[in-house]
């Protein structure tokens, strides 16, 4: 390796664990890559890290979900998470066409869970608009909808479908098993059957049937956890504004870092732990100066263990249901899944563990790009 690429490869796997870096970086790479750039980006710092030329054949993979746009590659080298709320004045077409523009996949699969955002008045709207935004940026463009069939045609299909891209991936590799995705604002429990996903085809039918819990390890708010909170053998009811959410009791337990902590703030403040006792300090209708670390501490216990229960209690359902007791884990929250197996007696497989933790937090856009590839 020589002196000058090996410090600049120091710095990239610096960066790497300091930023919120949406690229997996090989650490045993003695030459530098075709094409490296560092860029910044709708102030989100991104390390663009190919190891091969961005005119190599590959197919992209792109979740498009409501808070959420997370790319990845067919090989799993490329993984980029970009927040680009949809409900807010949306700049998804514009991120498409740059991310088009950089990349220049030769082809591109994509999921969608976006079309629920509050934006649209119904989920053909928000399909449409989102499929449109992909059309007018990448040239052919095949999406993946609820029965697993790629398509060019917009359709009602097409919506919230990323779970079925990881579930027939995962299908392949674990047969009976149950799959979960603990992401930043859901939670995919999918049953798997000799390899063959078993869940309802829309977000309103899995709900019924304890194969969606709409609960996360980033946005959701305490106080749809909470009722009330024990502190110092009292229990306090708690506000129901939007103080605080689980990336804040997630960062006090020190469970998720700064460069997990991909969403916004409730208050549009920091990240740092410090910030996140302020917002949890606020759902009890006080500051830092009237509870204290241990007090915080024990909130963001409590707020952990009610969302450990709502998705236990799912998982036990699904699992009576199908006769599986298995878990195939993945997602930001894939250390909650690992608990609450740990808990139930699951045996469970992390996918971090086989992919890497950057392919894990974006797994359906690898999933899609995976499955399109195969198709040719």
């Amino acid at each position: 390796m020589s002196t000058k690429w090996g410090s600049l490869h120091s710095t990239l796997l610096r960066l790497h664990l300091t930023k919120l870096t949406p690229l997996f970086i090989h650490e045993d790479l003695t030459e530098p890559p075709k094409n490296l750039r560092i860029q910044e980006s709708d102030g989100i710092s991104k390390t663009l890290f190919n190891l091969l030329d961005h005119s190599y054949a590959m197919v992209l993979g792109i979740d498009i979900g409501g808070a959420n746009t997370k790319l990845a590659s067919s090989d799993g080298k490329l993984v980029e998470l970009h927040y680009v709320p949809l409900w807010k004045n949306t700049s998804l077409p514009k991120v498409l066409l740059d991310i088009a523009k950089r990349l220049k996949p030769e082809k591109v699969a994509v999921v969608i869970t976006g079309e629920l955002a509050d934006c649209f008045p119904d989920k053909e709207t928000g399909i449409s608009y989102i499929v449109d935004a992909v059309n007018n940026a990448f040239k052919d463009a095949y999406f993946l909808d609820s029965n697993g069939m790629f398509t060019k045609e917009k359709k009602r299909e097409l919506a919230a479908a990323n779970w079925m891209a990881s579930a027939l991936l995962v299908g392949r590799e674990y047969e009976d098993c149950i799959f979960v995705d603990i992401g930043s604002t859901t939670t995919d429990i999918i049953p798997i059957k000799y390899g063959i996903p078993h869940a309802g085809k829309t977000d309103f039918e899995r709900l019924k049937k304890s194969e969606l819990v709409y609960s996360g390890v980033l946005r959701t708010n305490v106080a749809a956890l909470l009722d009330k909170v024990l502190l110092g053998g009292a229990a306090f009811r708690i506000s129901s504004e939007l103080f605080a959410i689980t990336a804040d009791a997630y960062m006090v337990l020190g469970m998720l870092s700064i460069k997990e902590y991909t969403c916004e703030t409730p208050d549009g403040a920091g990240k740092r732990v410090t910030d996140a006792k302020r917002r949890l300090a606020r759902v009890v209708c006080a500051d830092l100066s009237e509870v204290g670390d241990e007090e915080l501490v024990l909130m963001s216990q409590q707020v952990m263990e009610a969302q450990l229960r709502d998705i236990k209690d799912a998982l036990c359902d699904v699992a009576k249901g199908h006769g599986v007791s298995k878990i195939v884990a993945c997602g930001v929250g894939e250390f909650i899944a690992k608990r609450a197996a740990d808990e139930l007696g699951f045996e469970i497989a992390l996918l971090s563990q086989r992919y890497g933790k950057e392919v894990s937090r974006v797994f359906p856009a690898y999933a899609v790009a995976r499955l399109q590839q195969e198709q040719g």
